[in-house]
Formats: C-alpha cells, sequence, structure tokens
C-alpha cells in the first residue's frame, strides 16, 4: 500500500523513543478545540504474551500497576490516552441525544469500550491502516477526522464525504489511512488482511490492524482472512472486541470455544486475551502485535474482553434480551475511570483539569454541531453521480422526472430516497 498525504488537521510524526518524554509544545486546550491531538511517541515493547485463558493486564480494578508490568509510558502519552477516551465518551453521548431528538437517523455508542479503541490505536504508526467495525470512530477521529466531518456523515449533508449514501458512524477517511466499514459483519477482516499482504508485495513498511466483533469469529470471512494470514505471514493484527453480545446474542451462544482468543490459535496465529477495560493492557498487547508484524513474523490475533453497556445501535433496547444488573458489574470496571485513578494516584491529573478538559470538549463538540446543521443536504444530482464515468441520458432523464415531483406529495409514507 502505498502512503498518503496526511491530513492537515495531524501534526508532525512521533518523536523518537528517546525523545520520547519531552512534553508537546502545543495547549491541549487548542488541540482539543481543533481535534488534532500530536500523537505522543511510545515505548517500544517485546512479543505479546501468548495467552487463551487469562487476561493480560497491567492495571488492577483500582487502577494501580501490577508488580513488574508498567510500560514506563512518558507522562503526555497517559494524558493523551485519557484524554482521547473522555473526548469520544462526550462525543458519543452528545450523538446518542442527536438522535434521540431527530437530528441524525442512527447512531452506535461505544460507551465501555473506549478503552478498547483508543489503546489499540494509539500503539499503531500514522502509515499503519485501519479496517474497523462498527465501534471504531474514535480511531478516524485520532488519525484527524475533523469532528464536524465526523457529524457531517452522521447528517449526510451536503459536506458528507459520502454524498449521504452510507449509513451513519460509517466515516470514512483516506488521508488517515482510515477504511470506510461495511455493515455487513466481518467483511473487513479479509480486506484487511489483503491489504497488509498487498504492502508486503510492494514493499510498504506497512501494518494493518483490522477490527471486529465477538460475532465476526463466526463468520467465513474471519475463518478465510485468518487461514490465509497465518499461511502467508500477512502483516496484519486481528483485534476483536468482545464486548459479550452480538446484536442480542450473548457470547455463550455463539461459540462452545473456551475463548474467542483460542480461535486464532487453531490457524496457527498467535493469539493474545487482554483485559479491554484496561488501556494500558491494550496498548502494550497491540504494540507488541504491530512490531512483530512489522517485522515480518506475521499475523497476531488479540481477543480484547470488554462491555457494551448500551444497546448495539440506537435502533436497540437491550432491556429486552440481557439482564441490567450485569450492565450495573461491568459499569464498576468502567475503563475511564479505573484509569482516571491511575493518573489521580501518579498526580498527573485533578478535578481542575477534568473541568477544563470536558468544557473544552464540549465547546469543540457544540461548535461541531453547529456547522454541521448549517450545510444543507446533498446537491440533488449526487443521486446519479459516482457510477458510471460519463452519467448516460436515460439517468438524467430519470432524474429530471423524479425532481418534477418534488412537491407534489407524491411519496408522502415511502421509504425516502
Amino acid at each position: 500500500m502505498s502512503k498518503t498525504k496526511k491530513p492537515a488537521a495531524t501534526t508532525k510524526a512521533p518523536p523518537k523513543v528517546k525523545a520520547r518524554a519531552k512534553a508537546a509544545t502545543k495547549p491541549r486546550g487548542k488541540q482539543l478545540a481543533e481535534n488534532s491531538l500530536p500523537r505522543p511517541g511510545f515505548a517500544a515493547v517485546g512479543n505479546p504474551p501468548s495467552h487463551t485463558g487469562g487476561l493480560v493486564r497491567v492495571l488492577d480494578d483500582e487502577g494501580c500497576i501490577e508488580q513488574g508490568k508498567d510500560p514506563n509510558l512518558a507522562e503526555d502519552t497517559l494524558l493523551f490516552l485519557y484524554e482521547q477516551m473522555v473526548q469520544v465518551r462526550e462525543f458519543d453521548r452528545r450523538m446518542l441525544m442527536l438522535q434521540r431528538q431527530g437530528r441524525i437517523g442512527f447512531y452506535g455508542p461505544i460507551l465501555g469500550q473506549e478503552a478498547a479503541t483508543v489503546g489499540s490505536t494509539a500503539a499503531m504508526e500514522m502509515r499503519d491502516w485501519i479496517f474497523p467495525a462498527l465501534r471504531e470512530g474514535a480511531a478516524a477521529m485520532m488519525r484527524g477526522l475533523p469532528l464536524v466531518e465526523a457529524i457531517n456523515q452522521l447528517i449526510g449533508n451536503g459536506n458528507d464525504r459520502c454524498k449521504g449514501r452510507q449509513m451513519p458512524c460509517h466515516y470514512t477517511y483516506k488521508e488517515g489511512n482510515y477504511y470506510g466499514m461495511s455493515s455487513v459483519i466481518g467483511t473487513q477482516i479479509s480486506h484487511a488482511v489483503g491489504a497488509a499482504m498487498a504492502a508486503k508485495i510492494r514493499g510498504d513498511d506497512v501494518v494493518v490492524l483490522g477490527y471486529l466483533g465477538d460475532g465476526a469469529t463466526s463468520a467465513n470471512d474471519f475463518h478465510s482472512g485468518a487461514n490465509f494470514a497465518a499461511v502467508f505471514r500477512s502483516p496484519c493484527v486481528l483485534f476483536c472486541q468482545n464486548n459479550q453480545w452480538a446484536i442480542s446474542v450473548p457470547c455463550s451462544k455463539q461459540s462452545a470455544s473456551e475463548t474467542l482468543a483460542i480461535k486464532g490459535k487453531a490457524y496457527g496465529i498467535p493469539s493474545v486475551r487482554v483485559d479491554g477495560n484496561d488501556i494500558l493492557a491494550v496498548y502494550v498487547v497491540t504494540k507488541a502485535a504491530v512490531e512483530r508484524a512489522r517485522s515480518g513474523m506475521g499475523p497476531t490475533f488479540i481477543e480484547a474482553v470488554t462491555y457494551r453497556r448500551l444497546g448495539h445501535s440506537s435502533s436497540d433496547d437491550p432491556t429486552k434480551y440481557r439482564d441490567e444488573a450485569e450492565v450495573k458489574e461491568w459499569e464498576r470496571k468502567d475503563p475511564i475511570d479505573r484509569f482516571r485513578r491511575h493518573l489521580l494516584r501518579r498526580e498527573l491529573w485533578d478535578d481542575a483539569k477534568e473541568t477544563a478538559l470536558k468544557e473544552r470538549i464540549a465547546k469543540a463538540v457544540n461548535d461541531a454541531i453547529a456547522a454541521a446543521e448549517a450545510s444543507g443536504p446533498p446537491a440533488d444530482e449526487t443521486l446519479i453521480t459516482d457510477v458510471f464515468a460519463k452519467v448516460p441520458e436515460n439517468l438524467k432523464t430519470q432524474l429530471t422526472e423524479v425532481l418534477a415531483l418534488e412537491g407534489r406529495r407524491v411519496n408522502d409514507g415511502a421509504f425516502p430516497l
């Protein structure tokens, strides 16, 4: 895969490891407002431990580093990870409110899975590619996708890159090496593996991170993709967000395997099971897998054990199929609360910083909403463009006929175009 031009919103490449402790010079408040947070240098780590049963953890439930497991990340790195989790949670909350108000049509919430997404994305280099599933929109924003462009896509307005043709949450951001997702379960797995193989053939020093959900491990694309990746040593990382539910189907009814990680092992892929609510563990495990792939040693399969605390989407009512006591139990394992306790214990955070951060994020999101809602709908002509190099005359005629019906209420009650 060829390298793409960096988006204007992104900053310079991360500093070298020996210089990683150097603090960012740009004020954090302005960075958040512009949605252009830097990617500080991250410490190198070794090969991923092979776990199929127990969870890899760095932080205990109270946010303390377990003995001998401190990854020694720079302070600006720790703050970067925390700010990103808080930002995606606030964005998530506001977008779900917009959907309930009828201002967008659909939303797929991430609540409870922030550490799995942010930690794994942060472990990648900017030249690497990301193939998302449903809940990885934060990865695009970390790569430089402006908040207003994300909301344009959710609305489907005239500034939407997809011109209103995609479902909400299906962001695309080529400049940030972020591939547009599909709603079809698991298809991105084969795409990620194939793209990584293309990079290998071309000699590009690129790793591909392919996300999937627990339900996707039962899809044909997972089996064919994992087998191909293992046989040909495709430089990819397959990252499964096991949030316990494939829409309304619990993990226990999806698979009889002891774990999901063991499915990767069956194909000859080193497999790791990590605490998906521990952002430091997610980062360490993913970083090791990326370095392994880049060194030519092939793929790694990661099962991040986490939990989807809201519905599968804004159209779903999870109270119909799961016990709220289970949700309450996972609330006590909240990834942001856990990491905040760690930062407080290290005296890197306090209530004043928390308040200031949330105020900056709220302003950035509010400004982005206002800008996106000020844009009109896509041009009528986009109904027939981008299919043929030259629009056929019969489609032009049909568009003219459709536009002539506007205002005559002939389509009242019909599914909108």
